[in-house]
């Protein structure tokens, strides 16, 4: 069965992220794949990365059981929303204290790094309440998909990233956003039977 990790970076769980999270985890399921949820505005962890890498912090259970289905996944699906252009402050605190030098990367001492997520793929789902893909693409360069996929994914080994924009939401009608979430469906579907 393809392993997959669905890990959704929204902090309340009444959220249209929680929807698609859990309409993913369905379809996934039903097709076959064996599939593990990190919610991480449910976890229980210091967010705050207290002194740098000068000083490593204990790493809480929760931090430790999701660290494990990270690299326990063939497949990693992130979904949150774009706030201030970014991800939830949640979850940027997430990767600040998981994804640490030994866990998630290794850096050498010629100053280059090696990931320690490869042979994994992924699939990264952004939500906006007021933003539209073409202005996020145009205007802000998709800042906050670059520093997820480019500056935290690959950069620990993950690779064959696809992408996907959800959005505006706030003038999202009801049978558009059902709509997404029949897509969503297919989607998982799709990586559950898709083997790299």
């Amino acid at each position: 069965m393809k392993k997959i990790v669905v890990i959704n970076g929204h902090p309340n769980k009444e959220s249209f992220n929680h929807v698609i999270a859990q309409s993913y985890i369905s379809s996934a399921i039903d097709s076959g794949a064996e599939v593990r949820y990190i919610g991480i505005g449910e976890l229980d962890f210091n967010p705050n990365l207290q002194f740098g890498y000068q000083k490593r912090m204990e790493l809480e259970p929760d931090l430790l059981k999701a660290l494990e289905d990270i690299h326990w996944s063939e497949h990693q699906i992130w979904i949150h929303p774009i706030w201030w252009l970014g991800m939830p402050a949640v979850m940027k605190g997430f990767f600040d204290r998981a994804f640490l030098p030994g866990i998630a990367f290794k850096s050498n001492k010629k100053g280059t790094s090696e990931g320690l997520l490869s042979a994994r793929s992924a699939r990264i789902i952004n939500t906006a309440g007021d933003l539209s893909e073409k202005v996020y693409r145009e205007q802000y360069v998709s800042s906050g998909l670059v520093q997820l996929k480019k500056g935290i994914l690959e950069y620990c080994g993950v690779s064959s990233i696809n992408t996907h924009f959800i959005g505006p939401l706030y003038e999202m009608e009801e049978k558009e956003r059902i709509k997404w979430l029949h897509k969503i469906r297919e989607i998982a579907s799709s990586d559950a039977m898709y083997k790299e």
